[in-house]
């Protein structure tokens, strides 16, 4: 018995801490388990100034509907690290074609506003991740901004 409680402790640190809300590494797998499972990003917040589904354009698709976490919806620029951005992006007929992520990593990118992005299939299958070079270059027009495309909040 005289084991039981540290043995317990030990285990509480291995494999609780992604459900206690801890924020994942710059992992696109990772990231897909955080926004799906531990924090769906369905049940997130829109910005005021960009609700509900909206035009879009290439290469994110014609339609898209954006949630924010709590980091996010913080009003001003730059976002805290730990905001997290999903942008589903639809076709013209409002079927998902891929789901976009921008997550603010302290250190992570720091000439590209510590942003990792990822770009997933429906079905969570990475396509892309990191600091692509187009997410990068596009996005920076609006590196004033913080490199947020469709919302001044």
């Amino acid at each position: 018995m005289k084991f039981g409680i540290p043995c317990l402790m030990f285990l509480t640190v291995l494999v609780f801490p992604a459900f206690a809300g801890d924020m994942p590494g710059p992992d696109a797998a990772e990231l897909w388990t955080y926004v799906t499972e531990i924090e769906p990003y369905g049940e997130w917040g829109q910005w005021p100034d960009h609700q509900d589904m909206q035009p879009g354009r290439s290469p994110h698709g014609p339609l898209h509907v954006i949630r924010v976490n709590d980091a996010a919806l913080t009003k001003g620029h730059p976002k805290p690290s730990g905001a997290i951005v999903v942008k589903e992006n639809f076709s013209s007929e409002k079927e998902l074609m891929a789901i976009t992520v921008m997550y603010k990593v302290k250190d992570y990118n720091p000439m590209a506003g510590d942003w990792f992005w990822v770009k997933y299939s429906p079905d969570g299958t990475v396509l892309k991740e990191g600091k692509p070079k187009g997410c990068i270059a596009c996005h920076g027009a609006r590196a004033d901004e913080d490199y947020i495309m469709v919302s001044d909040y």
